[in-house]
């Protein structure tokens, strides 16, 4: 009997666990679930019967290598820096190794050995990192066959809120890690752009954007990640003038957010020890200069004058000209400034997340520049089967259940880029509604 362990059961890891679960009870594998909640982990396995829940707290060694030792393929749904952690283990004792998070200088130094040992340690096989790949790489392969040259590549994901959910002026909710997106776009982004190096410091991030259209959903605006130039070399497009790849947010979110740039409030880098009874007012004017008599909304428009009426509301909703007091008086400007939106970009239980993911070429073909865009755009059910969950989930669950069947026939440390590799995990995606819809256009000379 083939065991699967996976560790961490938190909201992402929901729709893989139902797969493979599924997978366990008609193919006689069993599923060891370990969380440091074990009520979560019962909830989750369902009482299924080949499904069995454990507590595990991952810095407890002797309790994590026990586990570990009693699987054939571990699968880890922890936060990226705790990978290399459970990585090792496999390492150790001869366990598969599988995540959906991006493959770290940790585990590329334990390349060779994974090699030696036959096992397979597959990485980046989630949304992004991990759809993203296989999707690009269909086409970046397709075309390579039909001998044509790709000049420009522009991929953008963004993990945001179905159209009925967008209640607010951000249309925004955290759906998904709150710090992250706080602290997102921090240090200098890098592409390439008609054969000349980009980079943009962080504080310019927010004003580089380009609009990005799906005709389901409607407008969004999209900004460069922080590199975008190893993946020259990821996708075998070593010499392509134009290569980005992005984040997208609702059109107009970035230029509001970039208030909060320009005024140092997402700043991680300090720590601020507030007085009693300190506001949101008094938090949000500690940023702007001092004026005897001026408001805020007149220190602002002075400070940045490109500020309209349009982003003075959006930071209205958000309350920082309240005169409430600060829910933390302690933290960084960006930990108080994340504490505010908790409550403020919280989801309703009604709520739908959705993931929406776009990829812009242009090739250079025997008839002429042809344009190609592929789009994905996937809604969420509910609170627990939410497109973040699918999206990251299904994927590395598809995998796992391939290789356990014997089809994906590969070792060593990987990444989902071969077409042996994606396209079976594309096809079964497609059976499950993950699926993109393409045009192609000439481009006019």
């Amino acid at each position: 009997m083939q065991t699967i362990l996976i560790i961490g059961a938190g909201k992402s890891a929901t729709v893989l666990i139902d797969y493979l679960i599924e997978k366990a009870n008609l193919k006689n594998r069993k599923i060891i679930l370990a969380d440091t909640s074990l009520d979560l982990a019962e909830k989750k396995t369902k009482s299924q019967p080949n499904a069995e829940a454990a507590i595990l707290d991952i810095h407890d060694q002797p309790a994590r290598e026990a586990l570990v030792q009693r699987a054939d393929l571990v699968i880890s749904m922890l936060p990226a820096f705790l990978h290399p952690v459970v990585a090792k283990d496999c390492l150790k004792f001869g366990k598969h190794f599988f995540t959906a998070s991006y493959e770290s200088d940790e585990l590329r130094a334990m390349a060779e050995e994974i090699k030696s040992k036959n096992l397979l340690f597959f990485n980046e096989c989630g949304l992004d990192p991990g759809i993203d790949h296989m999707s690009a790489m269909k086409i970046i392969d397709q075309e390579k066959q039909k001998g044509h040259q790709i000049t420009m590549f522009k991929s953008y994901t963004g993990g945001l809120l179905a159209p009925e959910s967008e209640d607010n002026p951000w249309k925004y909710k955290f759906t998904w890690n709150p710090r992250n997106v706080v602290l997102a776009g921090q240090g200098v982004s890098r592409f390439i752009r008609n054969g000349k190096l980009k980079f943009i410091p962080y504080h310019m991030l927010f004003r580089r954007i380009e609009p990005i259209h799906f005709d389901e959903v409607g407008e969004f605006d999209g900004y460069p990640n922080r590199d975008s130039l190893s993946y020259r070399k990821t996708y075998g497009l070593e010499n392509i003038p134009t290569i980005l790849r992005g984040t997208l947010r609702r059109a107009g979110f970035c230029k509001s957010w970039d208030v909060f740039v320009q005024l140092g409030i997402t700043d991680d880098s300090f720590q601020m020890d507030l007085p009693e009874n300190f506001t949101n007012r008094m938090f949000f004017n500690s940023f702007l200069p001092y004026h005897e008599s001026s408001s805020e909304e007149d220190k602002l428009h002075e400070l940045l004058p490109w500020i309209d009426d349009e982003v003075i509301d959006k930071i209205k909703w958000l309350g920082m000209f309240s005169d409430e007091v600060l829910p933390i008086l302690k933290g960084s400007p960006a930990k108080i400034l994340q504490t505010l939106l908790e409550e403020k970009w919280s989801l309703k239980a009604d709520d739908k997340d959705m993931i929406v993911m776009q990829h812009q070429f242009e090739v250079q073909t025997p008839e002429g520049i042809e344009k190609i865009t592929s789009s994905l755009v996937i809604k969420g059910q509910n609170q627990d089967y939410t497109a973040m969950a699918k999206t990251v989930g299904l994927p590395l669950a598809i995998a796992v259940d391939l290789f356990l069947d014997g089809k994906l026939d590969i070792t060593g440390l990987q990444l989902p880029i071969k077409p042996e590799i994606y396209n079976p995990i594309l096809d079964e995606l497609d059976k499950h509604g993950i699926h993109f819809e393409e045009k192609k256009e000439m481009a006019i000379a």
